[in-house]
């Protein structure tokens, strides 16, 4: 697999010095390359107690992004997924600690437990006063004697750098700190594990399976699933988490991006999480966002903690800190009503034509069953999600089939025009949806359903701008229309189909994705919605035999 870096000795100390760069002045590093890597900030501040973190990289923006007002005094880091060495940890504590003290926060893993805990001693020894603060959120293992610091380990920093920035002693803000890491618990979900950069990844889950449980290491997780819906997984998840989450009143969540799980699919996962029973004890939401990531691994992590007034502030509280995920106090939804116009006017009465529901359902069945096999089409050519987008229009039309007035063919078209447009995304959803439209006030004019398809297509090139030969799926329209005028639906859905077959010879595409693609990576594959098109035809002519 590639990756950006110039070679793997010094991917961390190029990765810190483009943190540093990029911070404007709110970051310096101390000079001890290579052994030392520590982050701290520009500008210390020795009155007050300092907050010492770190571990191995590969976890950003954790430590090294969380340094600065309200959070870390200081980050040390390691190779990646490896603890930083004693020097390093005790040149990070003795650069940022003065009078007030250190605490130093450390997640519950051997190498840094043994690393940490001997600068720790070394710096006792040497007049600093340091209190060691351990953090063991994971709950994979309910038995587990020494259970893993996760990104729970977040929480505690945030906890105890507002105490530290409020002037809080050592005691108190140490006390906090284990008060906090006490309250908090945390469980990971994964479909894939984490690629070492310049290596070649090594896949241990087939395609569907989960591992639940699994460390930010890529360490395997304590159950191996099938993954199943977010809605599903949301509850087998929170039903894991013990006292003292359970049974809390106040809670907050971290939703936690592992590295490489879209946007989308984390915003899905938060919905199901707060849907959850303990979802709804939710006061405080954190994300989502990547904040303790594991390079690249494609899964997700929920924290809960136990929330009490104190630990509530310091969550709150603000710090300029670009990468800290803001906690946000959850609201009822607001849902606004649509603005006049959009829905196109009062709906037609519906009634019932048995005939034209069957044709109905039988070609939106048709495009749902061929979804797959058009997205699989498109991938080739564009972005994949052309099976999808005919299918959203189908399963909209199939969901408001009885409110139609099936037996009135000229409000039918523009029932399903207004349909297609709200509920079909894309240019096949638009293109659609003029098409209808302006076949219904053709056939409002007088025209039978042949003129009236004709002037819909003509509609269509006249706003879409394609034509014959530019790999759309006017294509298949096109002669699909003159084939119903002269013989029938029959005829046109043979029409359709042949049209739709034979973009597959052209090299070039006169509109659309596909006219920003070479020719040759063109060739030899149909236009997809132009095979939409033509099974709609296909659907249709089979049940109006």
């Amino acid at each position: 697999m590639s990756h950006f870096i110039n070679d793997r000795a010094s991917l961390v100390t190029d990765a810190i010095d483009g943190l540093v760069a990029g911070s404007g002045g709110a970051l310096a590093r101390l000079d001890g390359y290579p052994e030392i890597r520590v982050v701290l900030r520009a500008e210390p501040e020795p009155g007050k107690v300092a907050v010492v973190s770190g571990g191995g990289s590969g976890h950003e923006p954790a430590h090294a992004g969380f340094v600065g007002p309200g959070l870390l005094a200081a980050a040390v880091c390691g190779d990646v997924f490896a603890s930083p060495s004693v020097e390093a940890v005790l040149a990070g504590i003795l650069a940022v600690t003065g009078e007030a003290g250190c605490v130093l926060i450390v997640k519950n893993y051997a190498g840094d437990r043994l690393n940490f805990g001997l600068a720790a001693e070394r710096a006792r020894a040497l007049g600093r006063r340091v209190e060691t603060v351990l953090v063991a959120d994971d709950i994979a293992l309910p038995d587990a004697a020494r259970p893993r610091g996760l990104a729970g380990t977040l929480l505690v920093h945030k906890a105890a750098g507002h105490a530290a920035a409020s002037g809080a002693p050592l005691e108190e803000v140490a006390a906090l700190a284990r008060r906090t890491a006490g309250a908090v618990r945390t469980l990971g979900i994964a479909v894939s594990t984490a690629t070492m950069p310049g290596t070649t990844p090594e896949p241990r889950l087939a395609e569907g399976q989960a591992e639940l449980g699994l460390g930010i290491h890529g360490e395997p997780g304590i159950e191996r699933i099938d993954l199943p819906r977010a809605d599903a997984l949301a509850v087998r998840m929170t039903a894991r988490f013990p006292a003292p989450i359970a049974g809390t009143e106040r809670l907050a969540l971290l939703v936690n991006n592992l590295g490489s799980t879209t946007a989308l699919e984390m915003e899905v996962l938060t919905k199901a999480v707060l849907a959850t029973s303990l979802g709804r004890r939710v006061r405080l939401l954190l994300g989502p966002s990547p904040v303790m990531t594991a390079l690249d691994m494609h899964g997700a992590s929920l924290t809960f903690l136990a929330l009490d007034e104190t630990i509530e502030a310091a969550l709150v509280s603000e710090t300029p800190v670009a990468a800290w995920p803001r906690a946000r106090a959850l609201r009822e939804p607001i849902v606004r009503p649509l603005p006049e116009g959009v829905s196109g006017g009062p709906a037609p009465a519906p009634s019932r034509d048995p005939a034209v529901a069957a044709r109905i359902e039988a070609v939106c069945r048709a495009l749902i069953a061929a979804e797959a096999s058009l997205n699989a089409l498109d991938a080739r050519v564009g972005d994949g999600d052309t099976g999808s987008t005919f299918a959203e229009g189908a399963r909209a039309v199939l969901a408001d089939l009885e409110r139609l007035p099936q037996a009135e063919p000229a409000a039918l078209c523009r029932a399903l025009g207004d349909r297609l447009g709200r509920a079909t995304g894309g240019s096949s959803g638009v293109l659609l949806s003029i098409f209808f439209t302006a076949a219904g006030a053709a056939l409002a004019a007088g025209a039978d359903w042949a003129k009236a398809c004709a002037a819909g297509v003509e509609r269509v090139r006249d706003i879409g701008g394609a034509g014959p030969g530019d790999r759309t799926m006017l294509d298949a329209a096109i002669p699909a229309i003159e084939a119903l005028a002269a013989s029938g639906i029959g005829a046109a859905a043979q029409a359709a189909r042949a049209g739709a077959e034979a973009t597959a010879g052209m090299e070039r595409a006169g509109t659309g994705r596909s006219s920003y693609l070479a020719g040759s990576d063109l060739k030899g594959h149909p236009d997809p919605g132009a095979i939409a098109l033509a099974t709609a035809f296909e659907a249709l002519a089979a049940e109006s035999k």
